[in-house]
């Protein structure tokens, strides 16, 4: 056994072959068996490739591993036939177990075998392996293949940094459009957003793919207007998309508030899908609610042919967050008729809906139904949620038992929410022990002094607001500045507080000017 043999060996010898037993596909099997059975009893050691892949259409994985020792001249082609088999079919360790195998019996591997198995590796997400796969396939001089390039790009890009994912990129020959997307999702995830928009736009190629990796990217990391305007790109380069680009663009409209593009993209998917998938469907219910237009979220909720958790989660979110809490509750109670189970995201929804709509009774109800019934629902935010609901409601006694009988330490989010309800009914008392708990956790936070600030501004307490602007000032504390959007057809009009940057500044400060002076 050569050198490389030896070493490949020696790092993949942890894994074996796990013995399972099935009952898909007896028969065929059975057949199968019996065929392999004559070709032993005549001393015929070539097997016919529809043997092999009989093993595996009966998943009998472990009776696979008995042909691969009893037969012994392989070829390239029917080992790595067998390597993917069991990639396929997601026994990755098996992959690797076949692969050293193959080592051991001198069969050479092919830029396909190795293009096979370094992904079982990278699902695996043992380093140690894929890195000793890479070493061999350096060694037998397969480093810079295409197939090899693409898979040890994903692997480091997934498992270590990105300057290996780099290099092994640098050493691809001629990179295809897996190759740089590869490397563009690498990218993506370690938040490096100007080189993978550089590499996007260096690509010799680009199909949807590609484009689906950039706006999945920036929509998921938050970037909304960048994911929006590289789907308008798509579109005018005429780059149709697919049912995976349109979930990841209509979220991104959605967190800006579009409405107007929104509704475009709705008709692009129209027009470029036809009928939708339940993602595609679960996207645009969820866009429509959060641009305040339940009645169309409610419409194509209708029109859904199938519909999930997520559907209905859209749904009572959106009208929780719009202050329609009995719609709210009614469309949950019509969820649990159809058999489908609430998540946590349900019951937090349906927690804010009450809140929402001061809905005390039923937010218990809900709440202590879920605390017995189902307490794995249950996390820190529906906690805080209750205590908003209570400090809302002005019930500050049940508020204050409700976070001494807490399971666990709260944290800020729990005092903001008494803080807040404080303030609506201008409880001075209980909002400073609030307000001197969130500093005492975090003393930097700004909105703990604003809120306070706000609840002494309600009740008159002038004399208060003063000392709180003066602790603030002497912290060189500042508020978030606040922000707001318009759209206008269909392109999107920021306005920061103290912001100055606007093309049109002078005229609207015109237009401020004309309207303050003549109302």
């Amino acid at each position: 056994m050569n050198s490389i043999a030896y070493k490949t060996l020696q790092s993949l010898a942890k894994f074996k072959p796990k013995r399972e037993t099935h009952t898909l596909a007896y028969s065929e099997l059975k057949e199968t068996q019996r065929a392999h059975a004559r070709a032993l009893k005549l001393g015929t050691t070539i097997l016919e490739p529809d043997v092999v892949y009989s093993y595996f259409g009966s998943k009998s994985l472990w009776n696979a591993c008995k042909l691969f020792d009893e037969v012994p001249n392989w070829n390239v082609a029917l080992a790595t036939a067998i390597i993917g088999s069991f990639a396929r079919c997601n026994h990755h360790e098996e992959a690797i177990y076949f692969f050293s195998r193959m080592i051991a019996l001198n069969i050479k591997p092919n830029q396909f075998t190795f293009g096979t198995v370094i992904p079982s590796s990278t699902a695996l997400q043992d380093f140690n392996s894929g890195r000793q796969l890479h070493a061999c396939a350096i060694k037998i001089g397969l480093e810079s293949n295409v197939f090899i390039g693409s898979a040890v790009v994903d692997f480091y890009a997934k498992l270590t940094g990105i300057k290996e994912a780099q290099r092994a990129f640098e050493d691809t020959h001629e990179p295809n459009v897996v190759s740089y997307t590869t490397l563009i999702r690498g990218y993506m995830k370690k938040d490096m957003f100007d080189d993978a928009l550089a590499l996007f736009r260096k690509m010799p190629e680009r199909n949807v793919v590609s484009w689906n990796a950039m706006i999945s990217g920036y929509s998921q990391m938050g970037y909304n207007e960048e994911a929006v305007n590289l789907f308008v790109e798509m579109l005018r380069e005429g780059m149709p998309p697919n049912d995976s680009t349109f979930p990841c663009a209509i979220r991104a409209v959605a967190n800006i508030a579009a409405l107007g593009m929104g509704r475009s993209f709705h008709g692009s998917a129209l027009k470029f899908l036809g009928k939708f998938d339940v993602f595609v469907g679960n996207s645009l219910v969820s866009f429509y609610a959060k641009c305040g237009s339940m009645e169309d979220s409610l419409l194509l909720f209708k029109t859904l042919p199938r519909k999930n958790i997520v559907s209905w989660n859209a749904l009572i979110c959106g009208f929780a967050n719009h202050g329609r809490g009995i719609e709210a509750v009614d469309f949950f109670e019509r969820m649990q008729e159809t058999g489908v189970r609430p998540n946590s995201v349900t019951l937090l929804g349906l927690l804010l809906a009450c809140t929402h709509s001061g809905l005390v009774g039923k937010g218990y109800k809900y709440f202590n139904k879920a605390r017995v019934e189902d307490p794995g629902l249950l996390t820190p935010e529906h906690y805080a949620c209750m205590v908003d609901l209570l400090s809302r409601a002005g019930r500050f006694e049940e508020a204050e038992r409700f976070l001494q009988e807490l399971p666990f330490v709260p944290g800020i989010g729990f005092w903001k929410a008494l803080l807040g309800g404080c303030r609506i009914h201008s409880n001075m008392e209980l909002g400073e022990l609030a307000a001197r708990k969130i500093l005492a956790l975090d003393p930097e936070d700004v909105s703990s002094y604003v809120m306070l600030s706000n609840a002494h501004s309600a009740a008159g307490r002038w004399q208060s607001v003063s000392m709180i602007r003066k602790e603030m000032r002497e912290k060189r504390m500042k508020g978030v500045p606040g922000c707001s959007w318009i759209e206008i057809r269909s392109k999107l009009h920021i306005f920061v507080t103290g912001d100055r940057n606007h093309e049109q500044l002078d005229q609207i400060y015109q237009v401020l000017g004309f309207l303050s002076s003549n109302i």
